[in-house]
């Protein structure tokens, strides 16, 4: 008698049966009720989940199977939103000129889906070297007079993120207000988060966790909805935005250490009407968390430091997440990849396309597009790197090149080039999470001279990275081939 035989021997008959039912009954209510209002892929992702394992897949779908937020935060946001455009900033913006009919139709659909407004008057500086754009920052709230408001997915206080700690410490002791967001999950997995606090609370500083996750202390929500803004607004003044958290370039983990993995971000520099337009952003997330609505309340005067000399640049600021309705920033990616005439560049660490967002950078190449993908050769995400290498195949098939930065770096630069006039920088990947469990923010700018500046990034990198072959690719071990398959399976839960 095997083991199994033994097993079903010793269970009692009623035991079996009733194990059985449970088990047929999960399986037909999920049938029923997982496609509802559901992408299919995102529903056969979760159906295969609970069909192989039906009561642990079950209860994980309780646990994350609505990429929603409380009604109760849902209805803060949208009280917030709604005072925002009341009272929201702006002032400043000089008049936009007239655009290609394919930018109008994008600011359009940005706006509809939750947008401020288009301005023109913008000045916009990239800072592509990490430790370069830790000191900006710096600088920027040492220099502060009124008011400070920083907002990061992740951030902790080590030696290389000293000197931004530092400041708001210092801009805090002499009566600057200093108001600090950091996501929970996102950060409290990093060594010197623990550092960080203490050292804010130590301070007096006014600062929240965004979207805890403490059920002991009734702060509860389904913990991998999270926010992966990256904002810090100084006197409404500047403003920086973009991919880089405040945190070592090797995010503090032994095993990066020891693998020497270094990440590689972007942050850009603004002064202009958008400066508000994150500050009012920022204004809703800590209003979500503290019942506290800010905007306006600390507005530096206009043109106190004389830093707000108009430029030329044409921006638009565009916040997504979940409980805003609608995935705003894969909408406004697959307009604008539907939009190209010439080249389409993306630039991603997680590039994990749905069918959607694939077809339309297929059907862009079929139009005579080309189209460039610039990602890391590793990740720090093991899931979400094999996921994402199991499109390779098909995307080099259909004649779009890909470029990998060589490890041991890790590429988390985020942003996208369209011909030579627009282009799109923040916080979003191109993923699931980020289209639809993370709350982001993008900045489409348009400008042929910052597209230019990008273009030379671009070139740096792929001096850094090497084109991936598909002779090369079809040849890698098969068990890599397995963990790439069995990964995308995962591609689409949400």
């Amino acid at each position: 008698m095997d083991i199994a035989q033994w097993l079903w021997s010793t269970v009692p008959p009623w035991a079996g049966a009733a194990v059985f039912a449970v088990d047929l009954l999960i399986r037909l209510v999920a049938l029923g009720t997982i496609p509802h209002n559901r992408r299919p892929s995102a529903a056969w992702g979760w159906l295969l989940v609970i069909f192989f394992f039906p009561i642990l897949g079950g209860l994980v779908f309780l646990l994350l199977g609505r990429a929603d937020l409380p009604e109760g935060r849902k209805a803060k946001q949208r009280e917030a939103a709604a005072l925002v455009d009341v009272h929201g900033p702006g002032t400043g913006a000089q008049e936009v000129q007239a655009m290609p009919d394919w930018l109008a139709e994008t600011v359009r659909l940005n706006q509809h889906n939750g947008a401020f407004p288009v301005a023109g008057g913008h000045r916009i500086e990239v800072l592509d070297d990490y430790d370069i754009s830790l000191a900006a920052m710096a600088e920027a709230i040492r220099s502060a007079e009124h008011y400070v408001h920083f907002e990061f997915y992740i951030a902790v206080a080590d030696d290389t993120t000293e000197p931004v700690v530092a400041a708001l410490e210092e801009a805090h002791a002499r009566g600057v207000t200093v108001r600090v967001l950091i996501d929970h999950l996102g950060s409290a997995g990093y060594p010197g988060y623990k550092d960080l606090v203490r050292r804010l609370e130590a301070a007096g500083m006014d600062w929240r966790r965004m979207l805890p996750v403490r059920p002991w202390r009734g702060e509860y929500q389904r913990p991998d909805l999270r926010n992966h803004r990256k904002i810090l607004v100084v006197d409404g003044v500047v403003a920086f935005t973009g991919s880089q958290n405040v945190i070592d370039r090797s995010y503090n983990k032994k095993k990066n250490r020891k693998q020497g993995l270094q990440w590689i971000g972007m942050t850009v520099r603004l002064h202009g009407p958008a400066v508000g337009h994150l500050d009012a952003l920022f204004a809703t997330d800590w209003y979500c968390e503290t019942d506290d609505l800010v905007l306006g309340a600390d507005q530096a005067p206009a043109g106190g430091r004389g830093e707000n000399s108009p430029g030329k640049l044409v921006c638009q600021v565009l916040p997504s997440g979940p409980g805003l309705g609608q995935e705003s920033n894969q909408q406004l990616f697959n307009h604008l990849f539907a939009s190209a005439r010439e080249r389409i560049t993306v630039c991603s660490p997680y590039f994990v396309p749905d069918d959607s967002m694939y077809n339309t950078l297929r059907t862009a190449v079929g139009r005579g597009v080309e189209v460039h993908l610039y990602m890391g050769e590793t990740s720090n995400h093991a899931l979400t790197h094999h996921a994402q290498r199991s499109f390779y195949e098909m995307l080099i098939r259909d004649g779009i090149r890909i470029f990998l930065y060589r490890a041991p770096y890790v590429l988390h630069s985020k942003f996208v080039l369209i011909d030579d006039d627009a282009a799109v920088v923040g916080s979003s990947n191109m993923d699931i999470r980020s289209f639809v469990l993370d709350h982001e923010v993008n900045l489409l700018v348009v400008d042929q001279d910052f597209v230019s500046c990008l273009d030379e990034l671009v070139d740096d990198y792929r001096q850094h990275s090497h084109e991936l072959e598909l002779a090369d690719w079809l040849a890698r071990p098969w068990y890599q081939k397995y963990l790439d398959n069995t990964a995308r399976l995962t591609s689409a839960l949400q």
